[in-house]
């Protein structure tokens, strides 16, 4: 996948990405808002095997701002026209600027036009406000709340929010030619 609009990219993710990729994972940072405070305590070595075993029906993509790579998205075709997909930006000096917005909708509207899904699901913390307002701006509708469905690593119970969006409701925040 490549897709490109003003300064941002969307691209699939590269064995040379692996490195950065650590990095993020590894980073508790940036990944509490997916439950993971204390990062995933993965090697390079690991995470190269992982991009190359996602070749379908999983993809590993890298999002760029101006070529310069702020953080990660995943899709995986969960059949029947249905594309499961997840965002992290990573660059935390990138967060809280409309990127995320931007971000999603340039990608729903290819996984929509350009890949044939009629239904894109995603989940996410249910402390992770933030997100769920950028999937709600964009027409996500919430479907489930699953309260304390698993564990972290440091004991918490979790709760995840299900969102589902439809083309119908599909709100783009940029003009998409």
């Amino acid at each position: 996948m490549y897709l490109c609009h003003n300064h941002l990219i969307i691209r699939d993710a590269l064995v040379s990405d692996a490195a950065l990729l650590c990095q993020w994972w590894n980073n508790g940072a940036v990944m509490e808002h997916a439950g993971f405070p204390q990062g995933i305590h993965t090697t390079i070595e690991q995470v190269t095997a992982q991009i190359l075993q996602e070749t379908g029906p999983k993809y590993r993509l890298i999002i760029e701002s101006h070529q310069i790579p702020i953080g990660e998205m995943c899709y995986q075709d969960m059949g029947n026209h249905t594309a499961q997909i997840g965002i992290k930006i990573c660059e935390l000096s990138f967060q809280n600027h409309g990127l995320g917005s931007e971000i999603l909708s340039l990608f729903c509207k290819s996984l929509f036009e350009d890949y044939g899904f009629t239904k894109i699901i995603l989940d996410t913390m249910l402390e992770n406000k933030r997100a769920q307002h950028v999937y709600e701006k964009l027409g996500f509708v919430q479907t489930a709340i699953n309260r304390d469905c698993w564990q972290d690593q440091t004991g918490k119970m979790r709760t995840s929010i299900d969102y589902t969006l439809l083309p119908s409701n599909f709100s783009p925040v940029i003009h998409l030619s």
